[in-house]
């Protein structure tokens, strides 16, 4: 039974469910995964590209990702530009923004050839034509059209990137500035190829579990429902059947990172500066590269909270593996930092094919009740809980005057940050989140946000009296470093 309606995101899926059996049951063996792609797509399979060979070699370049290496053979290894160009795959688009369709009626008024200041639209025999040579995109002519027969299309990818960083070569081919990339993963939702894809570690955190060595799970809070009707006890159990010594929620981290910024933000108040939130990665990404004078004014000091489990375990048990696990593709590049704690990040994509490989079912396996974090902290899963665990600390500290803003996915995080930025933003806080609806939108995530939400609200609800400090004192972070390391 497929997994998946998108027939890119099945393969991707089928390449992954591969390396994990492999590596589970013996050693890789790279040339076996690829005759294994080549089975995927046999000259019986259906056809979405022109021949067989070519879709051979976008699984091969899927292969490669998903053994931790750069799609393209010729490219330099780089493990911080996570997000990568699939070139085999990406000439699905349209090469032309502006196209003149068949609806044109060569009408008398030729308002699109009047409209024109660049002389690029002539009459054709049976519709106008565009000199693309002349043309500069501008789509005076679309709006002029009254039959609406000229159409503006932008790339998908170059349409959901916040940051402007997509573009294209000569030949069409999407092109990622890695200046300007804050690996949010949009692209990778956006793109209708699967031409745009992330980089794996899949095959090394199975190489650990087979180790001696202990390795420790930590779960985004946005892992609550996405595994159907299984509740997060369950697939904490079928994390730790996969070979983890250990599987810990996040929302740990969140809670103590919302308490500390809440501290933070009262002394910002008093020197009338607002700040920004810290959980984001993709939305710190974009203030540290696109607002750099905003990142180091107004973002919070505090790190995320993965980074903040992660370094209490570490602090607890140094020789201990610790692998993040949650919907996002920006946490892969975090944890590539110098002053990281995390060793390795799967997506929930991954993790699922490591589930299938295992022939393990979260929704069969019993599994007793156990310590919780907040519901605050758990929140942090969707757009609005960031700031609402903020302002919940503050209340537990006995201030209630705070104001804030929500900035619910990258083009409005942009907005907020010019706000910002030309001193017109009036609130004490500022949230971010890159995704549309917070990380329950992630570009790995596996059911839709919707669902999710209300499968967190229905799970959640008999821990709905505790607080972030009744959960601070069953978890303490008092010893741990909570603020970025410069």
């Amino acid at each position: 039974m497929a997994m998946f309606t998108s027939d890119s995101r099945q393969f991707k899926f089928d390449v992954l469910t591969e390396i994990c059996r492999q590596s589970f049951e013996g050693e890789l063996v790279e040339d076996k995964v690829q005759a294994m792609a080549k089975n995927l797509v046999s000259l019986d399979s259906p056809r979405y590209r022109c021949c067989v060979y070519k879709e051979r070699e976008i699984l091969r370049q899927r292969v490669r990702l998903s053994l931790g290496h750069m799609a393209s053979d010729s490219a330099e290894f780089n493990p911080q530009q996570i997000v990568q160009v699939i070139d085999a795959a990406c000439d699905g688009c349209t090469i032309h923004k502006i196209t003149v369709t068949d609806n044109c009626r060569k009408c008398m008024a030729k308002s699109c050839l009047s409209s024109c200041r660049f002389g690029a639209i002539s009459l054709g025999t049976n519709r106008t034509q565009i000199d693309y040579s002349k043309c500069k995109e501008c789509g005076a002519c679309a709006r002029a059209c009254p039959y609406n027969a000229i159409v503006v299309t932008e790339r998908p990818c170059y349409a959901r990137c916040p940051v402007q960083a997509i573009s294209w070569d000569k030949n069409g081919i999407a092109v990622i500035d890695q200046e300007k990339c804050i690996n949010c993963g949009q692209c990778v939702l956006a793109c209708p190829f699967g031409a745009v894809e992330d980089m794996s570690w899949v095959a090394p955190v199975i190489e650990e579990l087979k180790s001696d060595t202990p390795c420790c799970a930590i779960v985004a809070p946005s892992i609550q429902g996405q595994f159907d009707n299984a509740v997060l006890p369950q697939i904490k159990e079928a994390i730790r059947q996969l070979g983890f010594d250990e599987c810990l929620e996040v929302a740990a981290g969140a809670d103590a990172v919302a308490y500390y910024e809440a501290e933070e933000l009262v002394e910002r108040m008093k020197e009338g500066k607002p700040m920004t939130t810290s959980c984001c990665t993709a939305f710190v990404n974009m203030q540290k590269i696109h607002f750099p004078e905003q990142f180091a004014e107004n973002k919070s000091t505090l790190v995320t909270p993965m980074m903040a489990m992660a370094r209490k375990l570490k602090q607890e048990h140094p020789e201990q593996k610790v692998v993040f696990i949650g919907p996002c593709v920006a946490k892969k590049q975090e944890a590539m930092m110098e002053d990281s704690a995390v060793d390795y990040v799967l997506t929930y994509e991954e993790l699922a094919a490591m589930f299938v490989a295992k022939h393990i079912n979260p929704e069969e396996i019993e599994a007793a009740e156990e310590n919780t974090p907040s519901n605050f902290g758990r929140n942090f899963a969707a757009s609005g809980g960031v700031a609402a665990a903020v302002v919940q600390a503050l209340k537990e500290k006995g201030i209630t005057d705070v104001s804030y803003e929500l900035a619910n996915g990258g083009f409005e995080c942009k907005q907020q940050l010019t706000l910002m930025k030309n001193g017109r933003f009036t609130k004490n806080i500022l949230e971010g989140m890159n995704c549309i609806g917070g990380c329950i939108g992630g570009p790995a995530t596996l059911a839709a946000s919707n669902l999710v939400k209300g499968r967190m609200m229905k799970e959640n609800m008999l821990n709905k009296t505790k607080t972030i400090g009744q959960a601070l004192e069953e978890t303490p972070f008092d010893h741990v470093d909570m603020e970025i390391r410069k």
